[in-house]
């Protein structure tokens, strides 16, 4: 499939947008886990919600290298337009 340059960055600010949740929303959830104690952590680490969080950074590690490869074929993308 075959996308034009304004679709190419429409879904590149999208993503970006999408990832800086993610980032703020780890970032409050690791601020809370310090002001939790042992116990209540530890209880917090043993849900399914958290195996979900989990899974959901480490798919995330895999999707920093897919938004990668976009922003490298986006750049190409806007040097052939240019």
């Amino acid at each position: 499939m075959d996308i034009d340059l304004p679709n190419a960055k429409l879904a590149y600010t999208i993503i970006q947008s999408l990832l800086k949740n993610q980032e703020a929303l780890s970032d409050l959830l690791t601020l809370m886990a310090h002001t939790l104690d042992e116990d209540v952590t530890k209880a917090l680490t043993e849900t399914k919600q958290w195996e979900n969080y989990m899974e959901s950074r480490r798919a995330l590690e895999n999707t920093r290298l897919q938004i990668e490869k976009f922003t490298e074929e986006l750049q190409k993308l806007e040097n052939t337009a240019s």
